[in-house]
């Protein structure tokens, strides 16, 4: 591998959804918080899909990105028709990244970058960052600590610091998310859940993740 090479990783900016019309169109679900940059005219993507498609180890070119009803819908070359718009459905686009590169907004960070921190509570460290999910309704930083993986709301009230230069991801979680409480405790654990979900309220985005706006970019392939 050349030295470039080891220098790119691959970012998950969308993924198609289904055809649109009968020119080709395909409807897209978008992981970026920047569409007008990502998805230009003659951006090409890699594909992710099965094994034995026809689509498999292929990338694709976009013509061109249109709204319809707020909706994003992508015409691709080689689409012709819906027939062929079909058979890309649930395919995911992936594009190429340098690693160095910053996301350019105050306080987001592509996933890559977040990956094998320190996650870090009073002072002691509870974990490694292992990866993070992009749900519509929040991101969450999946946390692999001793007994397992915590799934812990990417949001400011519970991540309040993400320092790339320590390597470290400061964490205030509510009590019972990363320890069990005792049974004696039993309304303390109850309100517990209450507390991140109220906590966790935000936007879906992206292909950067960041406290208080959800993002999917991709976890390098990293998705």
């Amino acid at each position: 591998m050349n030295a470039d090479a080891q220098k790119r990783t691959q970012l998950r900016v969308g993924r198609l959804l289904k055809a649109h019309g009968l020119k080709g169109a395909i409807k897209l679900e978008l992981y970026t918080d920047a569409p007008e940059r990502r998805f230009v005219p003659g951006a090409v993507f890699s594909l992710q899909v099965p094994p034995g498609t026809p689509w498999h180890g292929k990338s694709i070119e976009l013509i061109e990105l249109r709204w319809y009803n707020q909706h994003p819908v992508g015409f691709f070359k080689d689409v012709p028709d819906r027939t062929a718009a079909e058979a890309l459905a649930k395919a995911i686009l992936w594009v190429d990244q340098d690693p160095t590169e910053l996301t350019g907004e105050e306080d987001a960070w592509y996933d890559h970058q977040l990956v094998g921190l320190d996650v870090v509570r009073d002072g002691v460290k509870v974990g490694l960052v292992a990866r993070i999910d992009h749900l519509p309704a929040q991101d969450l930083i999946i946390v692999k600590t001793t007994t397992g993986e915590v799934m812990v709301p990417f949001v400011s009230a519970i991540v309040p610091s993400v320092d790339l230069t320590t390597g470290v991801v400061t964490v205030t979680p509510p009590l019972g998310l990363f320890e069990e409480i005792p049974d004696d405790d039993a309304p303390d654990a109850a309100a517990a859940p209450d507390a991140v979900a109220d906590a966790a309220e935000s936007e879906a985005a992206s292909d950067t993740a960041s406290p208080d706006a959800a993002s999917p970019d991709a976890a390098p392939s990293e998705n």
